[in-house]
């Protein structure tokens, strides 16, 4: 089969095609013909640092974590798929699982589901690990983050800050985000959530606004890093704050005086050690009858790219210019 491959780690490092063995699907397993894959910022950091990180593939690599597409075959022990089912998962590029830059790819039952029907396979290969993680951030963050709460997303049109406004609005909480402004206001608007401008409003300023000073009742902070600060100051007292990146030493002060409860979402932990992996599928159906009911919709970079333009792809994304997720389509 063809595969896009690192035969080394590096920032400048260039995916190059082979020819690489077809998988054999074993018991438990799917083998799934990939029609379309997207560009997570955890698969940059791979690409980039190697194996500085644990859990980065054994050279040479074949990356990429989520995937739609087509199944061929099915092992020994699988129920509830058949071959010709059309699926979408977060199930490789990582570890010892191959990942989605390939023709076909295996993948663990227990980590897919079948792709919601109402829409392609390019926007169906975006949603799983930003879907999955924002699903996760929000269940954590008191009772699913709905009705009657005030929920803050940082990074409103980011991959899993996208999602996160979509759905909280689902289950029925007042939801704000924050951008950088221009066209991101508008597509945060257009989730029925109040946009807020980071770069020309202060934490203070939009907390007065918005919440008469009192905070906001969860903090989901799809940023990370040093705005875990600006997450602290904008929740309400007892609030919840839950972040996606908190690879940093931080004074938790702040927190500690307004009693909040701090949640870190690290959604690769279920592939990594075999972990609850069916939970990601059940959370995986539950997101594609969403889709399905219209509540949520991916929303994808513009820039459309092919097969053996994935170093573009990275570079899409590391430049900070997408808005919403790369996908790259690997069959035509």
């Amino acid at each position: 089969m063809k595969a896009m491959i690192l035969r080394a780690y590096g920032a400048n490092a260039a995916f190059e095609p082979a020819e690489l063995p077809q998988p054999r699907v074993t018991a438990g397993h799917v083998l799934v013909r990939v029609a379309a894959t997207s560009v997570n910022t955890v698969d940059t950091m791979i690409r980039q640092m190697g194996t500085d990180l644990p859990f980065a593939p054994q050279l040479p690599a074949v990356l990429g974590m989520d995937f739609a597409g087509t199944i061929e075959a099915v092992g020994a022990g699988v129920s509830g798929f058949a071959v010709g089912d059309e699926v979408y998962g977060c199930a490789g590029g990582l570890a010892d699982l191959q990942g989605a830059l390939a023709q076909t790819m295996p993948a663990d039952a227990r980590l897919i589901a079948h792709k919601p029907k109402s829409i392609s396979m390019r926007e169906a290969a975006a949603l799983p690990l930003v879907g999955i993680t924002a699903y996760e951030g929000l269940q954590r963050a008191g009772a699913g983050a709905g009705a009657g709460q005030k929920v803050l997303v940082h990074g409103g049109t980011g991959g899993v800050g996208h999602v996160a406004v979509q759905l909280a609005r689902h289950r029925g909480a007042d939801v704000h985000a924050t951008v950088s402004g221009g066209k991101p206001m508008d597509i945060v608007r257009g989730y029925g959530a109040t946009a807020i401008d980071y770069k020309t409003e202060t934490v203070a300023d939009y907390v007065a606004r918005h919440t008469g000073g009192a905070g906001f009742d969860v903090v989901f902070d799809s940023v990370g890093g040093a705005n875990i600060a600006n997450s602290f100051e904008a929740a309400a007292l007892n609030g919840q704050v839950a972040t996606t990146v908190s690879l940093l030493q931080l004074d938790l002060s702040p927190a500690h005086f307004k009693g909040l409860s701090l949640h870190v979402v690290f959604m690769l932990i279920p592939m990594l050690h075999d972990h609850q992996r069916a939970e990601h599928g059940a959370i995986l159906a539950k997101l594609a009858g969403i889709v399905d009911a219209g509540a949520l919709k991916p929303l994808l970079d513009e820039t459309q790219f092919g097969f053996e333009e994935v170093g573009k792809a990275y570079a899409r994304l590391t430049s900070g210019q997408a808005t919403g997720k790369v996908v790259v389509s690997v069959q035509d």
